[in-house]
């Protein structure tokens, strides 16, 4: 599975924040319940805004690749990530997956 890893560097303060994980196309499995993007945000770092920066970033790179509808899928009691994925145009489509009935899936249309 080809995919891009990035990591999120707080240069001011020579800190590691976070990474982000951007698989090029959806497998099955991914499909139903892992999505085009995977993040992480250091523990210490969250609610400071680095998330959804993150995945703004990582939409961009989407573009480039070519990838023009984006699908992310959250826990549905991880209410910070929910927040993250509607501040970047996040769409739920359901809350249960085949596979999890603890997932909601969100598509972001890339303009």
């Amino acid at each position: 599975m080809p995919d891009s890893t990035f990591f999120a560097l707080d240069t001011k303060r020579n800190i590691f924040v976070g990474a982000v994980n951007i698989r090029h196309f959806l497998t099955e499995s991914l499909l139903k319940s892992g999505g085009h993007i995977g993040d992480g945000i250091r523990p210490s770092e969250r609610g400071k805004g680095f998330g959804t920066e993150i995945i703004r970033l990582s939409l961009l790179e989407c573009k480039k690749m070519g990838i023009n509808k984006v699908l992310i899928i959250c826990n549905k009691n991880n209410i910070a990530s929910k927040k993250t994925i509607i501040r970047n145009g996040g769409k739920k489509e359901n809350t249960n997956s085949a596979e999890d009935d603890n997932l909601e899936r969100y598509w972001i249309d890339i303009k």
